[in-house]
């Protein structure tokens, strides 16, 4: 049986996929993943042995410089991120027995077409619930078209939302699909999610609330992380008490050098080290002082395990991490899903959401405060009980049934 898993986003998008193909292959599946061609991206895949096809343009030229919320250029990555699924994307797929695909509307309502024109069985994967239509919560705006603030009904705003992502990229998709010998679509997000679309997040941090749609949880995407960690980070956890982990993964930030700043000075004015993760937003040391680590790539799973607490931007994927490690975290939002996985951390008790996207050293130690108190270790520690680990499992397993009975 043949499977191709297709992601286009950062790592949050890629990792997972990563986790359902080493899954997938387990259970004798042929599987390879089509990934932004990233380096960063190309060398994770091949670290497990997944064959990796390399679609669109790298996405942290796109993260990294794009205004957030900003419509600038967006007809023009639209249409390249379309034909990147309907030519590269359909190469990788012909003859595939199934296509799982998550990422941005543009990418999966691609990627759904190609899986029609080829008699795929599709499924639309989502590793969080933000963006899954529903009556309990209002939809994310999308670039350059704000939701109206007056309108207090979701499921209005979830009609709004429709109409918008059809205004949005209905012409270019059905224009492709036209090329394709595919008739034109009805309702584009509806079409790129389906009626029972998949949600990879862990149903104790993220439950999904029913609704209209067949949502099937399987929990998240996990990929079991064995690399060591680097011999001078090793060395500096030896020397001394558990650091605060600061790092904003494929996340940008407003000034960066400010942001290590703070939490440099919050972490010390709690007598704690610090380690600092450059990731995408670019952070390095403040200074030359010995508590101090900066780390570049990194076994997260193994180090998280060792951090007195976890600062981070609130991914699907770094949130699940930090739960399952067991340690306290404090999320500062930047945008996107991230203040619903800041929302869950305080809600749960396992640590502090701050306060908008841009910290300073004193807002930083108040949130560490928090997080460093007795009862939300001790609530930390209970939830990573809870955290289910086979959501991978029970995904491939899923789809290796329908695919049979099909």
């Amino acid at each position: 049986m043949r499977v191709v898993l297709s992601a286009y986003g950062s790592r949050g998008s890629v990792e997972p996929m990563a986790g359902l193909a080493v899954r997938l292959r387990e259970l004798g599946a042929q599987v390879r993943v089509c990934a932004p061609p990233d380096e960063e991206f190309a060398q994770r895949l091949a670290g497990v042995g997944v064959e990796a096809v390399p679609v669109g343009d790298p996405v942290r030229p796109l993260v990294t410089t794009v205004t957030p919320g900003s419509a600038a250029g967006l007809a023009k990555r639209v249409a390249d991120l379309m034909a990147a699924q309907f030519d590269t994307l359909a190469a990788a797929a012909e003859g595939c027995d199934a296509l799982v695909a998550t990422g941005p509307l543009p990418a999966v309502a691609a990627a759904r077409s190609v899986a029609e024109r080829l008699g795929a069985r599709y499924v639309h994967a989502s590793h969080q619930p933000v963006s899954l239509p529903s009556p309990h919560q209002a939809p994310p705006a999308r670039r350059g078209r704000p939701l109206p603030a007056e309108e207090s009904d979701n499921r209005a705003l979830w009609d709004l939302d429709a109409r918008i992502a059809d205004e949005m990229f209905g012409e270019e998709l059905d224009s492709r699909r036209a090329a394709a010998g595919l008739p034109p679509v009805t309702g584009v997000r509806d079409y790129a999610f389906t009626g029972s679309p998949w949600m990879a997040a862990d149903p104790f941090l993220a439950p999904w609330r029913p609704t209209d749609l067949a949502v099937v949880q399987t929990g998240a995407w996990i990929l079991p992380d064995d690399r060591p960690l680097p011999a001078g980070l090793t060395a500096f956890l030896d020397a001394g008490t558990p650091p605060v982990y600061v790092g904003f993964g494929s996340t940008p930030v407003q000034d960066p050098a400010g942001v290590a700043r703070a939490a440099v000075e919050a972490a010390r004015a709690r007598g704690l080290r610090v380690v600092l993760a450059r990731g995408w937003a670019g952070l390095d040391a403040v200074d030359d002082r010995e508590d101090c680590f900066v780390v570049g790539e990194v076994n997260q799973q193994a180090l998280f395990r060792r951090s007195a607490a976890v600062v981070h931007h609130g991914s699907a994927g770094t949130t699940t991490t930090a739960a399952l490690a067991g340690v306290p975290q404090v999320v500062v939002a930047q945008g996107a899903d991230q203040p619903y996985w800041a929302g869950r951390v305080a809600a749960l008790g396992i640590g502090a959401a701050h306060d908008g996207p841009v910290p300073t050293a004193g807002s930083l130690s108040a949130a560490l405060a928090t997080a460093q108190a007795p009862g939300t270790r001790e609530r930390a520690s209970v939830v990573a009980g809870t955290v289910r680990t086979d959501g991978a499992a029970v995904a491939a397993r899923l789809l290796l049934d329908a695919v049979g009975r099909g």
